[in-house]
């Protein structure tokens, strides 16, 4: 029988060969991911500190900008290594450990995402008893509940693939380890396992989606019963939170609700979820939202002030 510890090591082939598009890929994904960081970074900061962003939509902001930095963080630090190295190796164990908090952290967003569409349903539909259904115990609560959710989920696909022999060849048809293209090395059948991944990821990402969907329905048709004020201002913070969900939601169902496959796009919209998005939806949030604008406007103005002082 064989062995399935005879690949310790796993090659990646990348994004791209050309080493000078490799050169020019390393600049503009390094500033990518710097924004991605600081631009997350601030409304954390932001939101932690500011006396006027206490409500329960700026908690779960913060959080999610706290998911955005760690979900990127778990991919794009060593992608963009890659980018200046010929051969790209990474250890069977790190393999799996990307996958693992690749996962965790993507359907941790994912269900901080829906929780957040509850949170404006709450607010919009149910205002006389919004403190009540969104107390401070219950926020907790459901912080706790993402963090968990996306903990079991990244469980079983570790358990999944941590069984699986790797016997060679060890070529990963992509620029970081996801399941499928792990799976495409293993010396067995993975149907079943394949199987498992798009009952696992693609249907968290499905119900999650219709609930948000749904959730954004009914807050539609109870709008019309408010003044046009009122519309006004709940459309504009809605707006932002479902262009960010179309942007995430769109790609993770795209990959993880079809069979896998070799596509050269697969590695394209990857890039999208992994680098561009978690920059976009800090840059969404902060420019569609005067409250955090604001805020942030007067914590540079203090600083500059005690500063000059």
């Amino acid at each position: 029988m064989t062995s399935k510890n005879n690949v310790t090591e796993l090659i990646i082939t990348g994004l791209f060969q050309d080493p000078q598009v490799q050169r020019v890929c390393f600049v503009v994904f390094l500033l990518l991911y710097l924004a991605t960081v600081v631009c997350n970074g601030l409304i954390v900061l932001t939101v932690s500190v500011s006396k006027s962003l206490r409500s329960p939509m700026y908690f779960f902001l913060s959080y999610l900008s706290l998911v955005e930095i760690s979900y990127s963080s778990t991919v794009v630090p060593k992608f963009i290594t890659d980018l200046l190295i010929k051969i790209k190796t990474i250890s069977l164990e790190g393999c799996l450990a990307q996958i693992f908090f690749f996962h965790f952290f993507g359907v941790t967003e994912i269900l901080l995402l829906t929780v957040m569409a509850y949170d404006r349903y709450g607010a919009i539909c149910k205002p006389l008893h919004y403190t009540t259904i969104m107390n401070q115990a219950v926020c907790h609560l459901l912080v706790a509940g993402c963090w968990l959710g996306g903990i079991i989920h990244s469980m079983v696909q570790i358990l999944v693939t941590v069984q699986l022999p790797f016997c060679g060849p060890n070529v990963i048809d992509h620029y970081f380890c996801d399941l499928h293209p792990l799976f495409k090395v293993a010396c067995t059948d993975t149907f079943v396992e394949g199987a498992i991944v798009l009952a696992n990821s693609g249907l968290i990402s499905v119900i999650s989606f219709l609930i948000l969907v749904s959730s954004y329905v009914v807050i539609l048709v109870n709008l019309r019963n408010h003044s046009a004020e009122g519309r006004r201002k709940a459309l504009s913070t809605c707006a932002s939170h479902i262009t960010v969900a179309i942007l995430f939601f769109g790609p993770a169902i795209f990959l993880y609700m079809r069979p896998s496959s070799t596509f050269t796009e697969d590695k394209l919209v990857a890039v999208f979820y992994t680098v561009i998005t978690p920059m976009l939806n800090a840059i969404i949030y902060t420019l569609r939202n005067a409250e955090v604008k604001n805020a942030m406007r007067r914590l540079w103005d203090k600083k500059v002030n005690s500063g000059i002082e």
